[in-house]
């Protein structure tokens, strides 16, 4: 196996990536060093009660921690961060320290577009019951009000990004009986601390709930109709890490802290230049249905999503072979599909995640077609594999397979 750097920084569109354990000792004097002197910690409350993670950020941030705001949820609602803003302004805040998982990276990411956008709650939720162009995205044109710096704590892949929502309407309160999101795509991090230690507090389960999540962000570059060599070469070689590590870290092989090492590094590189696609868009289609976790639905989904591209296209079978330690020497292109798809089978499979879309208890199978029209719209589908041609009927297919 190829080493790990024991630490090592790279800047990445603006965002310096600064990984190493022990890393988020450092903080306060980095932002220091940038004239950032208010941070306000954002979290969920499990992760604000969590003593193990919480003292390392409030020591690395010393006399530079302004407050912690711990209300961020899942559901990731636009009131939160409104809720976020508020507490900004109270402390005097200059600058977001985001930790945890998705939710908290990403409140705190569209928090900064909200800031800049201008309209209050009362004007989003006015837009948003007008109708999507009303609404539009988040300060279009525009770049964050103000930094924030994200430190992840598990492997869903939000970190590197621009990505994420808020939701304005949940089902039951919309105008047209789905959930309305709003996002931005103009914020990225100043920095990502990437301390592999922070990771180690993080229970055992929620890694496990999100390692699919980010793994298939790296499943999924190589296929992509945009995908060129350099995406190839970060997402291959992040599977490579992620294939071997996140059984050990998030599962049920023996661990410790080189595997922990390597599923950082590996989770880093595969958001570097993400081409998210198909098994994305499936994600999305549970989610405008049912309050489920995006990991859970990208765990069952992934194995028969692959199977169903492989049978229409080539869908770069040897890239992500590559990346899975599949062999291909002398070997035809079905049975270097059949064992892709085999080997993350056997990643998810040694995760505590579920297999079977009927055993998550938020799903019907009567709901099946309706998710899997909404799939083939998807604006994640418009990166699908060239040749291959997506249609509801073929989506239901896997969806029936993944049942």
């Amino acid at each position: 196996m190829l080493p790990i750097a024991d630490s090592f920084e790279h800047v990445h569109r603006g965002c310096e990536i600064r990984y190493g354990r022990g890393r988020i000792a450092d903080l306060g004097g980095w932002l220091g060093e940038r004239d950032l002197d208010d941070a306000l910690v954002v979290c969920g409350s499990n992760t604000g009660a969590n003593d193990a993670l919480m003292d390392p950020v409030r020591e690395g941030l010393g006399d530079r921690l302004a407050g912690i705001f711990d209300g961020t949820t899942p559901d990731k609602r636009v009131e939160t961060a409104f809720d976020l803003l508020d507490a900004r302004a109270e402390v005097g805040a200059d600058v977001l320290v985001a930790v945890g998982g998705g939710a908290s990276l990403d409140i705190a990411r569209q928090a900064t577009l909200l800031a800049a956008d201008g309209r209050d709650l009362g004007e989003i939720r006015a837009d948003a019951e007008a109708g999507p162009d009303a609404l539009g995205e988040l300060a279009p044109g525009s770049g964050p009000a103000f930094p924030f710096v994200v430190v992840p704590t598990t492997f869903a892949g939000a970190d590197v990004s621009t990505g994420g929502s808020l939701e304005v309407f949940a089902a039951e309160e919309s105008p047209t009986g789905q959930p309305v999101n709003v996002s931005g795509s103009g914020a990225w991090p100043v920095a990502d601390v990437a301390d592999p230690a922070l990771f180690e507090t993080t229970p055992q389960s929620v890694l496990a709930g999100s390692a699919m999540n980010g793994f298939d962000k790296g499943i999924e570059t190589p296929y992509a109709r945009d995908a060129d060599p350099v995406s190839d070469a970060a997402a291959v070689h992040g599977l490579r890490l992620l294939s071997d590590a996140l059984p050990r870290v998030a599962g049920d092989r023996p661990g410790g802290e080189e595997a922990t090492d390597r599923a950082v590094v590996g989770a880093l590189l595969v958001q570097l230049d993400r081409k998210i696609s198909v098994i994305h868009a499936f994600g999305h289609g549970f989610a405008r249905r049912y309050d489920v976790q995006q990991g859970a639905i990208h765990a069952v989904v992934a194995p028969h999503a692959l199977a169903y591209l492989f049978d229409e296209v080539d869908a770069s079978r040897r890239a992500l072979a590559a990346g899975l330690g599949v062999p291909t020497d002398g070997r035809d292109d079905d049975a270097i599909a059949e064992d892709v798809v085999e080997a993350v089978a056997e990643v998810r499979d040694a995760l505590d995640v579920p297999s079977r879309l009927r055993d998550l208890p938020e799903t019907d199978e009567d709901d099946l077609p309706a998710i899997a029209e909404f799939v083939a719209e998807d604006p994640p589908m418009a990166r699908a594999p060239a040749g291959l041609d997506a249609t509801a009927e073929g989506i239901l297919g896997v969806l029936r397979a993944a049942w």
